[in-house]
């Protein structure tokens, strides 16, 4: 019945008009580079956070490494046979045992003291603009827009279907048939979980990350900040498929959201504009 219902959703989501909708001439912005290092651009908050602090433990950890080497090296050249033939007999130095005790925990605090709070406003989630659930299947995602009563389910693209849905040949494996269509500026919050086996959420540019497990439902959150196209990919081993469940995510202004979310309302058979009004009479 599953695999009815998946094939059925992915031919009506190959013409679907929201799809259409969804082209507003935007740049990919969050997308892997072949032969780059570091990441990739951050486009919220979370993400800019999540960066910076990498760099600064990044210095840090290039300042110890640099330390023992060059003590590594002092001791080969001083305390060599050669320089030293007789060898002190003392095994204990206080000062020295202090020192590398109490640094090392130094260190420790600092980098806590940085990552915590970056840690903490990954998890506290916010009253969100936006709700969407997400749900991970074998092997392509599902996103019902639960404020308004609508979803669709989201497959990776062949190469043939590339250019028909607006795309370029070299986002093979990353451009899906639909994509999550999101307004710049405003709070998204994501209920994550999975139907069969274990999942992963992630669009690195965002800086979030959510294991989507069977029978748990689990949040994220983000704001985007700038539009375009962010990709992201299944993060977590879930079966032969693992590599060809993609994300697609939209970041639009708010009026072409509002525009968006009325043709989607419309395709998907969400719940009509008329009645917000109805129910608030």
């Amino acid at each position: 019945m599953r695999l009815t219902t998946s094939v059925l959703a992915a031919a009506a989501a190959l013409s679907a008009l929201p799809a259409r909708a969804q082209e507003q001439g935007l740049d990919v912005v969050g997308a892997p580079q072949d032969g780059a290092t570091g990441f990739q651009p951050a486009a919220t908050g979370l993400a800019r956070d999540l960066q910076w602090l990498d760099g600064m433990i990044l210095v840090i950890i290039t300042a110890i490494v640099l330390l023992v080497c060059a003590l590594l090296v002092a001791v080969i050249v001083r305390y060599n046979r050669r320089a030293n033939p007789e060898s002190a007999s003392f095994t204990h130095n206080s000062p020295l045992e202090v020192a590398w005790t109490i640094g090392p925990i130094v260190i420790l605090v600092f980098i806590g003291a940085f990552s915590l709070p970056v840690l903490f406003e990954q998890q506290e989630i916010p009253e969100g603009d936006v709700h969407i659930k997400v749900t991970g299947y074998q092997w392509f995602w599902g996103y019902e827009y639960t404020d308004h009563d609508f979803g669709f389910d989201s497959f990776m693209l062949a190469r043939d279907e590339l250019e028909e849905h607006g795309y370029s040949q070299d986002l093979y494996k990353l451009a899906t048939n639909t994509a999550v269509v999101v307004p710049k500026g405003k709070t998204v919050v994501m209920t994550v979980t999975g139907a069969d086996v274990i999942h992963s959420w992630t669009i690195p540019s965002f800086g979030v990350k959510q294991d989507a497990v069977p029978g748990r439902l689990a949040e994220l959150w983000f704001t985007p900040e700038k539009e375009g196209v962010y990709f992201g990919q299944c993060s977590e081993l879930c079966g032969k498929d693992h590599a060809y469940m993609p994300i697609t995510v939209k970041v639009v202004s708010p009026e072409a959201y509002e525009q968006w979310l009325e043709d989607a309302k419309a395709e998907y058979a969400g719940k009509p504009a008329s009645y917000d009004v109805a129910a608030a009479e």
